[in-house]
């Protein structure tokens, strides 16, 4: 990052101000998860305007590990006394992957009159990074795919977050209890987290784990904090600075797309995020009889948003992080490897049909 121009830090600067100027804002209305929605949502509403911010990207190699740790910490010996419950859960995930797959596909092709690949690529509740460089490979606009993704993720986060607090009155935890200062850890404290997220980070990689950057750090710290090694969190300044990170990278997403000549892209993105969530939550529902889950957290662990920040507003919402991971980890997984399954039987026929189209 040292060798950016000077511009780009200028615009890094101003996204970060407006992020934790958004953040501090979200904090004092009490919204729910406000450190990562508070930015995402002041930076995106200024990236839309035309400001010239632009995300610290860099940074999330650092702040992805430390929410993996964060989130690890809150697993405990005896947490998985229930894990019987979850195959009902893992059982359903494939028929709401196909369902909101096709549904979405549907929606782009015959409302968007988008070209079938661009409408698949768009369509899959799959990784951001993932999908545009697949669908790119397939001859796909990027552009397009990137925008559909990221307001996917944008759309889905903010909306969970306003249903739970205005409709199932469900908010976030707060209270003077849950903050842990840098010296409530010893040495050896901060030495095992540390380590956590070191070793969980290189670890992942080499597993080539899905998300490794979160999911390593987040298994590593789950096994100190279930063998009772270590009994405390990172230190709330740290995860604050990490969700406030990722709150504004995901804001900054929009920058440059203007709404003028992306209005209707946007307008679809929207229309394709309420069928998803339409879609998540019938599935949520039947989690009830089959699963006995509630419907919040089958609602959490089926919603097609991205696996950090689900996993960090499950956490926010009191709900069972070790659960709505666990389905998240599952879905990014059949994603990553039914989707090009999918792409070669069809992928033909799509990209005939979209030559034709274009």
């Amino acid at each position: 990052m040292t060798s950016l121009p000077a511009s780009l830090w200028l615009k890094i600067l101003l996204g970060a101000v407006i992020g934790m100027i958004s953040g501090a804002l979200a904090r004092w209305i009490g919204m729910p998860l406000p450190w990562m929605l508070g930015p995402m949502l002041g930076c995106g509403v200024a990236a839309l305007a035309g400001a010239p911010v632009h995300g610290p990207s860099g940074l999330r190699v650092i702040v992805i590990p430390i929410i993996g740790v964060m989130l690890g910490a809150g697993f405990h010996p005896g947490l998985f006394d229930h894990i019987g419950t979850w195959t009902g859960t893992l059982l359903l995930l494939p028929g709401f992957l196909i369902m909101a797959t096709f549904v979405s596909y549907t929606f782009y092709r015959r409302v968007g009159g988008y070209a079938p690949v661009d409408a698949f690529f768009c369509a899959a509740p799959g990784g951001l990074n993932e999908m545009i460089v697949l669908g790119g490979q397939a001859g796909g606009d990027e552009s397009r795919i990137a925008l559909a993704h990221a307001l996917r993720v944008f759309l889905t986060i903010s909306g969970i977050a306003l249903v739970f607090a205005l409709l199932l009155d469900i908010r976030a935890v707060r209270g003077a209890a849950s903050w842990v200062a840098v010296t409530d850890l010893s040495l050896l404290d901060a030495a095992l987290l540390l380590a956590c997220g070191v070793i969980g980070f290189y670890g992942g990689k080499w597993l080539r784990l899905p998300a490794p950057q979160l999911f390593g750090p987040m298994i590593a710290s789950a096994a100190a904090h279930m063998l009772e090694w270590v009994t405390v969190p990172p230190p709330s300044l740290l995860v604050i600075a990490a969700q406030l990170t990722i709150g504004t990278v995901l804001g900054c997403r929009f920058a440059g797309v203007s709404l003028r000549e992306m209005g209707r892209d946007m307008l679809l993105g929207l229309g394709a995020t309420m069928l998803l969530l339409c879609v998540t939550t019938v599935f949520a529902a039947l989690l009830g009889p089959v699963a006995g889950t509630s419907l919040p957290q089958g609602v959490l662990a089926y919603s097609p948003g991205g696996l950090t920040e689900m996993s960090l507003l499950s956490l926010a919402m009191g709900q069972d992080v070790a659960y709505v991971s666990t389905m998240h980890v599952a879905r990014i997984v059949m994603i990553l490897f039914g989707m090009p399954l999918v792409f070669r039987l069809i992928g033909k026929t799509l990209i005939d049909a979209s030559r034709k189209d274009r």
